[in-house]
């Protein structure tokens, strides 16, 4: 059953909770979403339903960003206002959203969707309309055509997290039999993809390829025949609560294969998700582990997510959101005369490199994406995540 769709305003920092409809102090932004006092933004992601987590913590990432700055003053004298839609990772309901927040709520920018089905539904609209579209949860190839230029990612490619996973598996363990267990949808299919190319490039061969639908935990079957196939190495391409069933039941059958999960998995629920079975479970990341006390914008993102609401747990995806916002927050701030989507977009793309704290983006007129590293983490047995430069240290 779909949920309708929800509003959810971060105003002057604030999460104010989830409000329906549109919102009627914003009429005066419908052109631009630029006022004398206010810049509004927009997002459509999964803010119900079982990828939630996702969603919601880069909300909470980017209205964290947005209250540092508003509570100093905002941007130019204004503050960053967020609109949030619920789409529940559907990619019909992410296109109405997008529709509403252009048209009806007038934003001056998209940020944070979640998803390859979803972006895809929502890209063109954004890029029909001239709107910056920011920070999407997705390592979809498209996203990265220059020729797009109101988009503006964050994270690497799918295909540099595939790549990490191979290079990784082959050179630190020796890994020769890999399986993969991939969602059936074109994020799914993205990251096969991406595997095949990486494996091609060193003349190997997957063993075992199996996969389940969107929005179910149908992975048994898909166990069965990467388990006959004895792979030495499974990677997942999917979301928390399918991978999780997958790792639960492979090791209830013995398996002892390295499992290795993309960092779209949303890497905190899926540690949750699987309890005991959790420790070794490698999961590769887009940004930096927001625990790491070397990183003044780790520490700076725990201080704002604190000051937001001091019962939120730092996270990756939370980590990335406050990045997302951060970036925002600079490029405003370095443009020069009006702030329109135009100069936006043009600061981002002249200034090239972005220092957030310790944590650096480069752009560039035919690159819009600004982090290339892929992080390869561990979880250990109390759920935490250890960054490690080798899997050797994993063991498998």
């Amino acid at each position: 059953m779909r949920l309708p769709a929800t509003a959810i305003l971060a105003g002057l920092g604030v999460l104010a909770g989830i409000v329906a409809g549109t919102l009627p102090s914003m009429a005066l932004a419908q052109d631009t979403g630029v006022t004398s006092d206010r810049i509004l933004l927009g997002q459509s992601a999964a803010i119900v339903g079982p990828e939630s987590a996702i969603g919601l913590g880069l909300m909470r990432g980017m209205t964290a960003a947005f209250k540092e700055v508003n509570e100093a003053g905002g941007v130019k004298g204004r503050k960053i206002e967020l609109i949030t839609y619920d789409d529940g990772y559907a990619p019909d309901v992410a296109l109405q959203n997008t529709r509403k927040l252009i048209s009806s709520d007038g934003v001056f920018a998209l940020v944070g969707a979640v998803g390859t089905p979803a972006t895809t539904a929502a890209q063109p609209i954004a890029t029909n309309f001239g709107v910056p579209f920011f920070g999407a949860y997705s390592g979809a190839a498209f996203l990265r055509n220059p020729k797009l230029k109101n988009i503006v990612n964050i994270r690497a490619s799918v295909d540099e997290e595939a790549e990490a996973w191979v290079e990784h598996l082959t050179k630190d363990i020796d890994a020769k039999r890999i399986g993969v267990l991939y969602q059936e949808d074109s994020f799914g299919r993205a990251g096969l993809e991406g595997v095949r190319k990486a494996m091609d490039k060193r003349g190997l061969k997957l063993v075992a390829e199996g996969s389940y639908y969107r929005g179910t935990t149908a992975v048994k079957t898909a166990l069965l025949d990467i388990r006959k196939a004895k792979a030495d190495s499974v990677v997942l391409i999917g979301t928390a609560k399918p991978v999780a069933e997958f790792i639960k039941l492979a090791r209830s059958l013995g398996m002892e294969s390295l499992f290795v999960s993309t960092s779209f998995v949303g890497p905190e629920t899926l540690a949750q998700d699987l309890g005991a079975a959790r420790k070794g479970v490698v999961v590769s990341q887009a940004v930096p582990n927001p625990m790491d006390d070397s990183l003044k914008l780790a520490a700076d993102f725990r201080a704002a997510l604190k000051e937001l609401d001091a019962s939120i747990p730092p996270s990756f995806i939370g980590f990335e959101g406050y990045i997302t916002g951060r970036l925002i927050v600079d490029a405003l701030s370095r443009i020069e005369g009006d702030i329109t989507r135009k100069a936006l977009l043009e600061t981002i793309a002249t200034t090239g490199t972005f220092d957030l704290g310790g944590v650096t983006l480069n752009f560039g007129a035919e690159d819009n994406q600004g982090l290339d590293k892929v992080f390869m983490t561990v979880i250990q047995d109390d759920g935490a995540f250890k960054t490690v430069n080798s899997l050797a240290a994993v063991g498998g």
